[in-house]
């Protein structure tokens, strides 16, 4: 089979894919591998040493929301003293926003590829403010992990159940043609997920208070929506992953420290450099000297074709991250030259309903001197403050160059 030809085949499995939000359950009944004293984060591997002060933070607060520790000092010394082991959400099948942070308590989406029979999981948004996913720990991020857990999970597991699954493709189809992009911005895609679930969450016989909260929940986050739309993402793009031959990228993701990819054809490799620093607009306050080097694993969505990869969709989204409409359309534009397919689930009215562009190929990054491009949040270089702003970012041309030599050694 030829390069050309592996494309085809992991683009193929790409479209063809089926992601459907099945469940909600805790971390360790359903991600392999997951125990008590396993810290899933974004990104590619790291060690505590090298870990931005917003993986910290997250971290120390995982440890004190698992009751492993009390308080950030034994948190500390738990990890200093190696007692707690460190793992890449996506060696476990998972994804998890900015820090990424998920532990063993955490409920987390299931979501499963019905045409490929890949599983993916993704922990639960917060909402905004001070959160774990940006390094803030204090007891109010605690309380509403808490509440994430103890309230919200097995309701909308039971309406899920009775739903029979929702159809996360249709589901961002239909956001990208209401104006969402699905990574940054995704007010219409959590309206359509609250809509959808609305009359099985009605028949979960829940009590009125706790059926009021989690409705405004919804309500409150636009970003409800966004964490099972990663793990669709993840379901269909581990899908492609594994086939030989392939230059395809499965995986873009970020630990606050490096940039890494994955690459189908490569399957056990990471290729990493140092993260950029996001360029965007900030909350009152802060300015681009507080921000910490790129972050998460939410570039999952561009990998599979929508976030910055479909902002032609969403020009309202410039609001967030900064530049002109005109700016949203030429993001899309050029990544139609770095990218093997078009996805045609996902038309963008803006395009003449023209499918989102997909497959980045390692090949025409390099060739081009086009690397990708992403929109996200912006998290302050210290633990504890969280979010900062949002704003846009490349990932370094580094990452893909790696990754061609690697590639190029395999054929010699």
């Amino acid at each position: 089979m030829t390069i050309d030809e592996a494309n085809q085949l992991a683009v193929k499995r790409i479209l063809d894919s089926q992601p459907i939000l099945v469940g909600i359950a805790p971390a360790a009944e359903m991600i392999p591998g997951m125990r008590r004293n396993l810290i899933l984060h974004a990104g590619p591997p790291i060690t505590w040493d090298r870990m931005s002060g917003p993986l910290r933070g997250a971290v120390i607060g995982g440890l004190i929301f698992e009751g492993l520790a009390t308080d950030e000092s034994g948190a500390v010394r738990l990890v200093e003293q190696k007692h707690v082991q460190f793992a890449p959400c996506h060696h476990h099948g998972a994804v998890g926003p900015m820090a990424g942070v998920t532990t063993a308590s955490m409920p987390v989406y299931v979501i499963e590829n019905r045409a490929f029979g890949t599983r993916a999981y993704s922990n639960l948004n917060e909402g905004y403010g001070k959160v774990l996913r940006y390094g803030a720990y204090g007891e109010e991020v605690l309380a509403r992990l808490r509440w994430l857990r103890d309230v919200y999970a097995p309701i909308m597991g039971k309406a899920l159940e009775r739903s029979g699954g929702l159809d996360m493709k249709s589901l961002i189809a239909q956001q990208i043609q209401m104006g969402d992009e699905g990574h940054n911005r995704n007010k219409a895609g959590t309206a359509l997920f609250a809509r959808l679930l609305a009359p099985h969450l009605a028949r979960t016989g829940t009590r009125t208070d706790d059926l009021a909260a989690v409705l405004t929940y919804l309500a409150e986050n636009d970003l409800a929506v966004l964490n099972p739309v990663m793990a669709a993402c993840k379901a269909s793009m581990d899908a492609a992953h594994g086939i030989a031959g392939s230059t395809v990228v499965t995986c873009m993701a970020r630990n606050g420290t490096e940039f890494g990819i994955r690459v189908s054809g490569l399957p056990d490799a990471w290729f990493t450099a140092p993260a950029e620093i996001p360029v965007g607009l900030f909350f009152p306050g802060f300015t681009q000297d507080d921000a910490n080097p790129d972050i998460g694993d939410s570039t999952i969505t561009e990998t599979a074709g929508i976030g910055a990869f479909a902002m032609a969709a969403a020009p309202a989204i410039v609001k967030f991250v900064g530049g002109t409409p005109s700016m949203a359309v030429e993001s899309t534009l050029e990544m139609y030259e770095i990218t093997v397919a078009e996805n045609p689930a996902f038309g963008i009215p803006q395009l003449d309903f023209r499918g989102t562009p997909t497959g980045i190929d390692i090949r025409k990054v390099v060739r081009t001197g086009i690397t990708p491009r992403v929109n996200t949040g912006i998290a302050h270089r210290k633990a504890g403050v969280g979010q900062i702003g949002a704003g846009l970012v490349r990932p370094p041309m580094a990452c893909f160059e790696r990754a061609v030599e690697a590639f190029a050694a395999t054929l010699a």
